[in-house]
């Protein structure tokens, strides 16, 4: 009976997703109807007056949008159970800031020494640059961790890391030219509009591979629910286990915040979202549920983010903060001294 309502639960949302995408992919400020979609889908006529417009716009927009909430949900929910703290996300520990130094060092700093063109002929660098920067935060993170024990304090030392980043960022915009400061600047916030069909072949993969990854490490994780000492008797690797966690968050976050920019709190709030719509804290069912969710929250976000201009979207980083916040709100009073 209990499977029974898991499964009739992930085909809900499954469901509900399906129909968000496709609700996705109408909106914006040119006027496409449903059968426009389906021509593009099943038939291969590329001449469609629409054809260029889903193909180089809308899917990749819809695409990323889903898996920008996967990524960042599982981030979270890693995190969460890592540092057994329900506020402990990718953004809140300085993880995504890390990112976007190493973003701001490419577009700003390189800018700044090779040209104004550098920033655009470098996406691949900027993607590893990313990453570089989301793992060493969050290696530092766990070092900081293995010597603090008072989840608050690591939280602080969090968000003083991503003050000290933000000065860093000043410096490097004070320096370059005009046109990549302006880049830089409405890059920070956020948007899923900038990715092409060729950004999504790339990001698609890889995200893929990590999310496997997380979810192979779903038994472990459920360990350390119980704590690290009885997570250790039955024969978990601490060391190894946190080792993969940081590649798999730090690589989810890089690339989502290369391509989408920073997109803060999605992976706080969704993650206590999947766990108070299946009642639990098994990862088995959290990860595969968070990346649903998260998928169905950004795809809402972007929604909302073409309702309100006739030109362009409005920063998809304003509409994931107004979303989540009252959910954020809620585990707060929620979770006073527990962890779920």
């Amino acid at each position: 009976m209990k499977k029974t309502k898991l499964t009739i639960k992930f085909i809900l949302l499954s469901v509900f997703l399906i129909f968000l995408g496709l609700l996705d992919l109408l909106s914006g400020s040119i006027q496409i109807s449903v059968s426009d979609i389906f021509n593009y889908i099943f038939s291969s006529n590329t001449e469609s007056e629409f054809y260029l417009l889903l193909k180089e716009f809308r899917f990749p927009r819809m695409s990323m949008a889903i898996l920008a909430g996967a990524s960042l949900s599982i981030s979270g929910l890693i995190m969460q159970t890592l540092f057994r703290n329900p506020l402990a996300g990718p953004d809140i520990l300085g993880i995504s800031s890390g990112a976007s130094l190493g973003v701001a060092i490419v577009v700003l700093g390189g800018s700044y020494l090779f040209g104004n063109h550098f920033y655009h002929a470098s996406n691949y660098i900027t993607l590893i640059a990313a990453g570089i920067g989301a793992a060493s935060i969050l290696g530092l993170i766990l070092i900081i961790s293995y010597k603090l024990r008072d989840i608050l304090s690591i939280l602080i030392i969090g968000i003083l890391l991503a003050g000290i980043i933000s000065a860093i960022v000043n410096i490097l915009q004070y320096f370059a030219t005009g046109i990549n400061v302006k880049s830089f600047v409405v890059w920070t916030m956020g948007s899923l509009t900038a990715s092409s069909s060729k950004d999504l072949l790339l990001a698609s993969p890889i995200i893929l591979i990590f999310v496997l990854l997380a979810f192979s490490l779903s038994k472990n994780l459920n360990l350390m629910l119980l704590g690290e000492n009885f997570a250790k008797t039955m024969g978990v690797n601490i060391k190894l286990l946190r080792i993969l966690s940081f590649t798999i968050v730090s690589i989810l976050t890089g690339v989502i915040t290369v391509y989408c920019g920073p997109i803060g709190f999605v992976g706080i709030a969704v993650p206590h979202i999947s766990r108070w719509i299946f009642n639990t804290s098994n990862h088995f069912v959290l990860i595969p549920a968070s990346a649903l969710l998260g998928g169905i929250f950004m795809l809402c976000g972007d929604i909302l983010s073409n309702l309100f201009t006739s030109n362009g979207n409005l920063p998809i980083n304003a509409i994931t903060a107004i979303l989540a916040a009252p959910f954020i709100i809620w585990v707060v009073f929620k979770n006073k001294r527990t962890f779920v």
